[in-house]
């Protein structure tokens, strides 16, 4: 009811009160005068109910206005309520609009009861949010502690007191704890490097910025072990390229250091690696791991062994017999015979040999070499290849130590399916002897 037609009640009683007393007062009535002075005194009485009737309505009311108050304070509670265990994603649409609430109840009703509870809201509604932080989840924690942060921006300053400056520590720790956690974990989300950089570029000064590149030097230490200390070499070299990976993504010059020690690691990762997938047989992995170590590190002085692994391990995806045992790291010294190799075919060819010695030969085209026939088609005439001058056929020495070798031919292709476009061999070198080798293709089916 508005308060101006209470007013005006008021003042339309006030008038008729007046009106009776003045009338009462002049009246003659057949009273004594005892009861004459009562008539003021019942004038005033009459008057008086009205007026506390309005005077308890206008108390009424203020009650209810401090109810509905209280009412919009609790339902923004409950918002508060709803949106805790949510992911921050889902829930800061309900944390804000409850934060909203809280603002206009201290603002525009800062004398109502519910408006001086807001504060002790704000710590409730603080320590919601944070709530991963205290169980110590702290990726979960590092939305939420940065929203926190941040509220000064969008919301009165006064309101919100020292309570957002409180969220730095807690906010800096979650960043190290978060990015410590997965060092080393392709799949893990966020990349270490987004939590480590926003921690040193934020909380340079915090005594947990220090600590980043002592984090990563320690997990490559002790991947960096665990390549000499057997188990799957292949596992921790993955995770020392994702420890290299985040550090490369990183340009704070405190990691400087340990991206150095990563990239070291790295490359002695590769050579481990891939001598471990070639001793369990895994030619092709070990081909594509030494190929790759051989063309990432060409200066590394175990460039030239990782060659001749990736070469063996060629020959050995085709005769598995050749991966026999790793080839070794340097060449052997002694006597060493002549092997000279020609070319009989069509197209050029690249021989891959291992054994005491590894290594591969390219032989140019033959441009007047033509196939042979098929075995099954030349019936009893015997192939006679390499026969016809010898200046007519490419050429290539090799000289080999004396024992047992593996040989694979792999010839570009001429368009033909052929039966010789690839071929594996044996071959025994006998120490005081020298050896052809006549390479020819024939024809398939």
């Amino acid at each position: 009811m508005p308060a101006g037609l209470l007013v005006g009640y008021g003042v339309f009683l006030l008038a008729v009160a007046a009106d009776g007393a003045r009338r009462g007062l002049r009246a003659t009535l057949p009273i004594g005068a005892s009861f004459r002075r009562l008539a003021l005194p019942l004038a005033l009485v009459l008057l008086a109910v009205p007026a506390g009737g309005s005077l308890a309505y206008g108390a009424a009311r203020d009650e209810a206005k401090e109810q509905a108050l209280l009412d919009r304070l609790a339902a923004a509670d409950e918002l508060v309520k709803s949106a805790d265990g949510l992911g921050f994603a889902t829930a800061e649409p309900t944390f804000r609009k409850a934060l909203g609430e809280y603002e206009k109840l201290a603002e525009e009703h800062a004398g109502s009861r519910a408006g001086k509870l807001v504060p002790a809201r704000l710590d409730t509604y603080f320590a919601t949010i944070s709530k991963p932080y205290a169980d110590k989840v702290y990726c979960d924690a590092i939305p939420r502690l940065t929203y926190l942060r941040g509220l000064p921006a969008t919301v009165d300053k006064d309101l919100l007191g020292t309570r957002p400056a409180k969220t730095d520590e807690p906010l800096a720790h979650s960043l190290y704890e978060c990015g410590a956690a997965g060092i080393g974990n392709a799949t893990y989300e966020p990349d270490p490097r987004e939590s480590f950089n926003e921690l040193l570029k934020t909380f340079p000064k915090s005594s947990y910025a220090p600590k980043v590149a002592p984090a990563f030097e320690a997990s490559i230490r002790t991947r960096t072990d665990a390549l000499a200390g057997g188990g799957t070499p292949c596992a921790s070299t993955k995770e020392l390229h994702t420890i290299s990976a985040s550090l490369d993504g990183m340009t704070d010059p405190s990691v400087e250091g340990a991206a150095d020690q990563a990239d070291a690691a790295v490359q002695k990762g590769d050579f481990a690696c891939g001598t471990y997938q070639f001793k369990n047989k895994d030619f092709k992995a070990a081909l594509d791991t030494m190929t790759a170590y051989a063309k990432d590190y060409p200066s590394s002085p175990q460039a030239a062994h990782a060659r001749s692994i990736a070469i063996a391990a060629e020959i050995a995806e085709e005769e598995p017999a050749a991966g026999g045992k790793l080839p070794p790291a340097d060449a052997p010294g002694g006597t060493r015979m002549v092997m000279v190799v020609s070319n009989d075919g069509p197209g050029e060819v690249e021989l891959l040999y291992t054994g005491p010695l590894t290594g591969k030969v390219t032989l140019n085209a033959c441009g007047t070499c033509t196939k042979y026939p098929s075995p099954i088609f030349a019936g009893s005439k015997k192939i006679k290849a390499c026969t016809g001058p010898s200046s007519k056929y490419p050429k290539a020495t090799l000289l080999l130590p004396a024992g047992d070798y593996h040989f694979l031919q792999k010839r570009v292709s001429t368009g033909t399916s052929t039966a010789g476009d690839t071929k594996s061999s044996k071959a025994k070198i006998e120490p005081g002897y020298s050896y052809t080798n006549c390479l020819y293709v024939t024809s398939g089916f």
